[in-house]
């Protein structure tokens, strides 16, 4: 499947949750019942999500290969509670966006 098609997959999953499939800044985004986004497309296929630093989650997603630290500005500027996770890593993406829903913000 493609990235779209794995991201849509994971809002479905999740809509029993009240997550929603909306957009943020021109990309495809997951929000919370509150409204506030967790998890988002990027336009390269891979999928961010924020997942609070110091937490089994984050540390977990960054050992995945091709992970790393969002960073939207591309200088240097990460936002450490976000984690980048490549569609290589797809099968992991339902799981991460659960736990990035499930912590406060």
């Amino acid at each position: 499947m493609s990235a779209e098609q794995d991201f849509q997959q994971v809002g479905a999953e999740l809509a029993d949750l009240g997550v929603q499939v909306s957009r943020m800044m021109g990309s495809p985004a997951l929000k919370d019942q509150a409204g506030k986004v967790f998890a988002s497309l990027q336009r390269d296929g891979a999928m961010v999500f924020r997942l609070v630093r110091d937490t089994p989650e984050h540390t977990a997603a960054l050992q995945l290969a091709g992970a790393s630290l969002f960073d939207p500005s591309g200088q240097g500027r990460a936002m450490k509670d976000w984690v980048v996770v490549p569609h290589s890593a797809a099968e992991k993406w339902t799981d991460l966006a659960e736990a990035a829903l499930s912590r406060p913000r």
